[in-house]
């Protein structure tokens, strides 16, 4: 009850006379109050039993709305019940006595009704086939939203005959399609939809009404059980590529190694009667159930932000969860916090769980400790929809009220469909091993489209109409499976990545820069407004990076990285960096983001280069590995044209996301024949920090390196960092780049750039330390920080026979390079590769098969015994260990 002002009594009085009058004129709120002053004002004459049943009527209005789903028919398998205790009349003082009392309830449908009718409407709104969880949102709005279209319709859909024909012949399709399959692949894999077949007219439902309400783009993520269906019958895939591929035909073997076929992804521009058409596009994944949401959500924030103002409402994201996945996978609880957070919001996802009431062979009582497998997404305060699976009708009604939902308010959503798995977890299991009962009442339910045609049929629709839909759909198999499989290359190299190069080659394109381009743009990134109050130290900071450009030496790490994001930014190529604090950089060194020390407003530099740039984003994620590097993954798949980091707090801290960089990163291109152009800083060294903040594991990396999947470096200058990120938008392919980034480098004196090297040259997959080669007898390999701390030993010692070889990029290993540059050092007779890391750790199990063929024989290993952590956790003992390597690497210790 918003009030401004003085309350006068006259004021309250001619309110009260306008509510007599027409009280529609008014709030919710004051209609409220002036009933119960009118009802309080005519006591003792006003009944008072009156007044307390219809506040109870009120109530129970309330609670309907509130638990009305407890007592929903939503399980196929179960008998419904009957009542709730919460739900009592006598619960709220009323009786049998009080259902022909007409009642006047407040923000009801209806301005009058008996206790019968009102119930009559709730339990048929909230209380047959959909059960909706929904009173926990706070916004009144959106609650009020959902009661005025439930409960004028019931929770019914308005459907004519050719409506629930067109659903009777999706749910045809779905079933004779894996019955097909079944008949004919006898004893494959295929992970069937029956017993869940109404997912197949949800989502036809979904793409039609999407198409009515302006999206033109659904991007979807979806595990194995089911995807088979959906490829042939929503992206209308042609059955006969994938009746070939059951019958293991190689012609339809694709670039690279390929993946199993309930695994592929897909798209398809949908053309859609009398609403034009819409792109279809279903996600690649691997088994790991939910390890694509967060990659699906990351494309379509890069495609709504693609489309410019009210792309949000055109990119539809479409998650199929499992109901003991989404229940039990943490990536689910991180992609949704993603929902409402600056820089990854995508306006919303349409979560759809097939709820089969079985995981693999768990029950739910030992699958989640909530009543609903949901329950975790009403963190985000959204509607959750529990649909009886065998109510397609209720399913389609659900999905569009869902779905005009997410396009109204920009939310999240959930429609959790209670069906059930009518064979094990594959076709190969025996599913009464471990549920005798459950199986025994599945094995009497009929399918789907057989419960739906005697429904149409009680109905009047003519049983021969019904019969030749399912007789068009069997022929339409059968002629498939005869046919030859369609041209139909589903590669990853069309639309924008028609122009990428698919087969990596070893290019050095020109990333140097003009000196006087890179003065210009330093002097706009270090000089904010003269209105913006920046912090004393940070105006320092600023000052430095100046004068290190003007004077041309000096130029550190984060004054590297800025330029080459400055000038790539001017190049029209668009840069987005998003991780864990990375607006100032875990270490204190970048500051992309300054704040106003007066009013904590934010200024941008790198977004005020010059008119017409391209977009900078500069993202400080929320605390997770998984859901941000999948998400920054998927947004890179669809930007092929801009530079994409995801920053590590600590490079240790990356193997929380081991199923991102293990699933996708790593082995799309060869799997899916997808890649991506996606970088992930990793800060790495060894600083006597501990088991947890030392080691980014460059050994799993390199472990995961084959047929140019990807490219791992260590770049020891900023000179070397500004031209590998400006040769990673340049070539003409895209590959993943792992770049293990310093700590106490970016303040060393010694690891700093001339402005010379950024205005020259190019990246050096191999660097030479000082010295003359002519005189080098003891030749060191090595790679990151290690080497300043070798030159410095080297120095001090005086040690001119002493030669030091940095390889920068560890894969594609130039193997070339490296053997001319051990060919430089002709007196050299001793050879050792030295590294901080632990000897089955770093860079060495994976160099030393090819260290050993370039020499001919063994290579001499300094460095850390082999041990079961990455560090040690004293820093003393740290210091120790450090020392003894580096005397060993001079030959002063053995």
């Amino acid at each position: 009850m918003a009030v401004t002002g003085n309350l006068s009594p006259q004021w309250l009085e001619e309110q009260y006379r306008i509510w007599k009058a027409t009280p529609e004129q008014l709030s919710d709120d004051w209609q409220a109050f002036f009933e119960g002053f009118d009802l309080a004002h005519q006591a003792p004459t006003v009944d008072r039993d009156l007044a307390a049943k219809a506040s109870a009527v009120d109530s129970l209005i309330y609670r309907y709305r509130d638990l009305g789903h407890l007592v929903a028919c939503t399980d196929p398998l179960s008998p419904c019940k009957q009542d709730h205790p919460l739900l009592n009349l006598a619960v709220f003082g009323l009786d049998e006595g009080d259902l022909e009392r007409t009642f006047y309830p407040l923000r009801y449908p209806q301005q009058s009704a008996t206790l019968r009718e009102i119930l009559d409407l709730l339990r048929e709104t909230y209380c047959s086939t959909i059960g909706v969880e929904f009173m926990h949102i706070q916004d009144p709005d959106q609650r009020q939203w959902l009661k005025d279209r439930m409960e004028t319709v019931r929770n019914r859909p308005q459907l004519n005959e050719p409506d629930r024909l067109d659903i009777l012949r999706t749910l045809q399709k779905a079933t004779l399609f894996e019955a097909f399959l079944h008949k004919k692949f006898l004893g494959q894999k295929r992970f069937s939809l029956e017993g869940g077949e109404a997912m197949i007219p949800l989502l036809e439902c979904l793409v039609v009404h999407a198409t009515s309400l302006g999206v033109t783009d659904v991007v979807m993520g979806m595990a194995h059980r089911g995807r088979l269906n959906v490829l042939a019958n929503i992206f209308q895939k042609p059955l006969e590529n994938i009746f070939a591929e059951f019958k293991d035909n190689l012609e339809l073997a694709f670039v690279g190694d390929g993946d199993v076929k309930y695994h592929k992804g897909s798209s398809v521009d949908r053309k859609i009667d009398g609403n034009g058409s819409i792109h279809l596009s279903l996600a690649a994944n691997p088994s790991h159930l939910e390890a694509v949401d967060p990659v699906v959500i990351g494309k379509c924030r890069a495609r709504h932000i693609g489309y410019g103002p009210g792309g949000r409402k055109r990119v539809l994201p479409l998650l199929v969860h499992g109901d003991a996945a989404f229940a039990g996978q943490g990536v689910i609880a991180e992609v949704l916090n993603l929902s409402q957070v600056d820089g990854y919001q995508s306006g919303g996802t349409f979560h759809l769980v097939l709820n089969n009431q079985i995981g693999f062979t768990t029950e739910p009582a030992h699958a989640r400790s909530t009543l609903y497998a949901t329950d975790v997404a009403k963190m985000l305060m959204i509607p959750v929809f529990h649909v009886n699976g065998e109510d397609p009708e209720a399913v389609v009604h659900a999905t569009q009220l869902a779905l005009e939902y997410r396009q109204q308010f920009a939310r999240d959503v959930v429609v959790e469909v209670i069906c059930y798995r009518r064979y094990g977890h594959n076709e190969g299991d025996e599913p009464a091993f471990t549920q005798p009962l459950m199986y025994e009442r599945i094995r009497q339910r009929p399918p789907l489209h057989e419960i739906y045609a005697e429904r149409l049929i009680k109905d009047g629709v003519d049983p021969s109409q019904i019969k030749a839909l399912e007789q068009e759909t069997a022929d339409t198999l059968e002629l498939a499976l005869e046919a030859e499989p369609v041209n139909q290359r589903d590669v990853g190299f069309q639309a924008k990545w028609a122009k990428v190069q698919r087969e990596y080659t070893p290019d050095q394109p020109k990333t140097a820069v003009d000196a006087e381009r890179l003065r210009t743009l330093t002097d706009k990134m270090t000089s904010p407004p003269a209105t913006f109050h920046v912090h004393p130290k940070i105006a320092k900071l600023l000052e430095r990076r100046r004068e290190a450009v003007s004077e041309g030496f000096g130029i550190d790490w984060g004054n590297a990285e800025a330029l080459a994001f400055a000038t790539l930014l001017t190049e029209q190529v668009p840069v987005r960096l998003s991780g864990q604090d990375c607006r100032r950089g875990t270490f204190n060194h970048r500051h992309a983001a300054l704040v106003d020390q007066e009013n904590a407003q934010l200024y941008f530099p790198l977004a005020f280069l010059e008119k017409g740039q391209a977009p900078i984003q500069v993202y400080n994620s929320i605390l997770s590995e998984v859901a941000v590097l999948g998400f920054e993954y998927g947004y890179s798949m669809e930007t092929p044209e801009g530079l994409n980091i995801w920053e590590a707090q600590f490079g240790d801290f990356a193997n929380g996301a081991q199923v991102i960089i293990d699933q996708f990163i790593s082995g799309s291109g060869t799997k899916w024949d997808r890649s991506s152009g996606l970088v992930m800083f990793l800060p790495h060294g060894y600083e006597g920090q501990g088991p947890e903040h030392s080691s980014a594991r460059i050994e799993r990396y390199l472990s995961l390196c084959a047929e140019h999947n990807m490219q791992v470096a260590q770049p020891s200058s900023p000179a070397q960092l500004f031209h590998l990120l400006r040769r990673q938008v340049k070539v003409p392919w895209r590959r993943p780049l792992i770049i293990f980034t310093p700590k106490s480098l970016l303040r060393l004196p010694a690891c700093t750039s001339t402005l010379d090297e950024l205005a020259d040259g190019r990246f050096a997959n191999i660097l030479q330390g000082p010295g003359d080669a002519a005189e080098i007898q003891r030749l060191l390999l090595c790679t990151g920080k290690v080497y300043y701390d070798l030159l410095a030993a080297k120095q001090d010692a005086k040690r001119d026979d002493i030669g030091l070889v940095r390889i920068e990029q560890l894969y594609p290993l130039d193997s070339n390079l490296l053997q001319e540059t051990i060919a430089a050092y002709p007196k050299a007779k001793e050879f050792a590769w030295v590294q901080e890391e632990p000897a089955n750790m770093g860079a060495w199990p994976h160099l030393r098969p090819q260290l050993r063929d370039l020499l001919d024989k063994e290579p001499h290993y300094i460095g850390r015994k082999a041990a079961a952590t990455t560090a040690v956790g004293s820093h003393r003992r740290h210091q120790q260990e450090q020392q003894e390597l580096i005397e060993k690497a001079l030959g002063t210790k053995d």
